[in-house]
Parts: C-alpha cells; structure tokens; sequence
C-alpha cells in the first residue's frame, strides 16, 4: 500500500459508505425542516394547547441524548410497532430529523419574531389568513435571519450521521470501522492513521458543500429581498412625484 493513499477496493467502500451518509443527510434534513417551521410557528400560536404541545416537542427533542433516541427508533419502537425488520436507514434519519426539528423550531421562532410586528399588523389589515400572513410575509423576511443559523444545525446533523454506524447502517463511519479491523490496514502501521484522515477529509469536504449552498442561499433570499424594498419604495415614492408635478 502507498504511504498516503487507500487502494481502490478500499476507496469504493469509503464512496459506498458516503452515499449512504448523503441519504441519511437528506431524509433527515427534509423531515428536520418540516418540523422546525412547524413547530417553529406553532410556539407562537394563539392557541395555549398548540403552543404548549409545540413546547413539548422542543424540549423533548433537544432535552434527550441523540443515542438513546436513535437506539429508540431502531430497536425500541419496531418492537412496540410488530415491526420485523424495519428499515435502519428510514429510523435513523427518522431520528436525527426529529432531533434536528427541536433545534430547528427555536431559530425559526425567534427569526419570525425578529420581523417587525407592524409588517403583521399590515398583514392583518389587508384580511390575510393567518396562513398567508405566515407565508408570504412573515417566513420571507424571516429568511436571512433563518439560514445561518439552520446552515450551522445542517452541518451538525451531517456529523451526527456518524451515529447511525452504532446501529449498523452502512454509512462512512461504518466503513471506515469495519475496514480498520482488515487485516491489511490492521498489518500496516501507517494505514489506519491514513484511513481515519480520509473520513475526515470526507467529512471536511460535505460540511463545505454545505455551508457554500446555504451561503449561496443566502445571497439569494438577501438580493430578493433588497429587490422587493426597492420596488416597495418606488411604489410609495410615485404618487408624491405625481402630486409635485
């Protein structure tokens, strides 16, 4: 074996390995996301039912150990459910999702409260829903606010994929495990430190991925954004000019 580089055997499972971090990434981020502007809404309803049930959540989700909740997921509840072999891909990003959902709801909470209420109080003049208040003006302009920080929690739920390996699930941490007790990374001294830099590398190089996608994002909510203000103050501006002409 070179010094600084897997063979291609080794390298295929590392690439198997990623895909399957990928898709747990995936599952769970879009379940993470659906939770967190749910529940994220939901902690400033003005029903005390749905707030408190919202609160619920958010506690638990970020209250518990992601372990034990995974180990829940994958091993407890099939066997509540009369589940025989249920899928540890689907329970795993079941519970990194709903872990994610906790952490979620309190950025996307505190970002809809950072838009000025008078933008709300706009809202309700025009006999918007409360739907449509929350989707066209409220949730847009609490964007820039809502990316960063969900950018971050992105990131950490991408590590926390690493998790899944403890229940078998073939990800890269797994690979990266099982192919540190083969006999010829095992053998050789210099291999195992070379294997384990890899995943980082690996790891390193999704977690950029991640943060230039939200950062592309973000440019793109802010730009829109600027736009619409502008449109905004020519509208208003216009029927001034027209009176001083």
């Amino acid at each position: 074996m070179n010094d600084f580089f897997l063979n291609s055997t080794q390298y295929e499972r590392l690439w198997d390995g990623t895909l399957v971090t990928l898709q747990v990434l995936a599952l769970s981020f879009m379940l993470g996301i659906v939770l967190s502007v749910g529940f994220g809404v939901a902690r400033l309803s003005e029903r005390v039912a749905v707030r408190a049930a919202a609160l619920v959540y958010v506690e638990v989700a970020r209250g518990i150990s992601s372990i034990v909740l995974l180990f829940w997921m994958a091993f407890a509840l099939p066997i509540l459910l009369g589940f025989d072999q249920p899928s540890r891909l689907l329970m795993g990003s079941v519970a990194l999702g709903l872990n994610m959902g906790g952490y979620g709801a309190e950025i996307v909470r505190g970002a809809i409260q950072s838009v000025p209420k008078g933008q709300t109080e706009a809202s309700i003049a025009l006999n918007l829903t409360p739907t449509q208040r929350i989707r066209h003006i409220v949730l847009p302009q609490a964007m820039p606010v809502i990316l960063p920080p969900m950018g971050n929690l992105t990131i950490e739920i991408l590590k926390g994929t690493a998790l899944v390996s403890l229940i078998g699930l073939s990800d890269l941490t797994f690979e990266v495990s099982k192919l540190r007790v083969n006999r010829t990374i095992s053998d050789d001294p210099v291999s195992i430190p070379i294997l384990f830099l890899n995943a980082l590398i690996i790891y390193f190089v999704l977690a950029q991925i991640i943060a230039l996608l939200f950062r592309l994002a973000e440019r793109r909510v802010n730009a829109g954004f600027e736009q619409r203000s502008g449109r905004t103050a020519v509208e208003l501006s216009a029927p001034t000019a027209g009176v001083t002409g």
